[in-house]
């Protein structure tokens, strides 16, 4: 009896795990759409301190910045067409040293105003937890 109970516990939480993988798929998804929609709102409009999450591809890898605060840097290319260039702290999150252009990768992190597109920054937690943290994920692995 014991060995039955198990398998049916087993089931159990595969199937709770096989469901709520799909869900937050549909709701990551969903999020996407709608920071797509923010970005091309803000972008039109001129609009900055727009927290978004979105998955682009990246296109060209550029040189850190390492005057005051180091920054990643690099340029994604949303299905749009928009360029954006992304400024990830390093000092607060880890450099993302696998990064190659042609990668895709998910971003959550607040998109700023300028003719060029724009800039994704805050792609890392806040260390005092006053500001909404941010992310990069790239080959199943978070960056914050």
């Amino acid at each position: 009896m014991k060995r039955g109970s198990s398998i049916g516990i087993f089931l159990l939480v595969c199937l709770f795990a096989y469901f709520s993988n799909g869900k937050d798929t549909q709701v990551n998804t969903y999020a996407q759409s709608q920071s797509q929609e923010k970005l091309i709102d803000a972008y039109n409009n001129q609009k900055s301190d727009v927290m978004v999450q979105i998955r682009a591809k990246v296109i060209k890898l550029l040189r850190d910045d390492n005057q005051g605060s180091r920054h990643q840097r690099f340029i994604i290319k949303l299905k749009t067409g928009q360029t954006i260039l992304v400024a990830h702290n390093i000092d607060l999150a880890k450099k993302i040293t696998s990064l190659k252009k042609g990668d895709t990768i998910e971003i959550k992190g607040e998109y700023e105003w300028n003719a060029k597109g724009g800039v994704i920054h805050w792609t890392h937690h806040d260390p005092k937890g006053y500001h909404e943290g941010g992310w990069i994920k790239h080959n199943q692995k978070t960056y914050k």
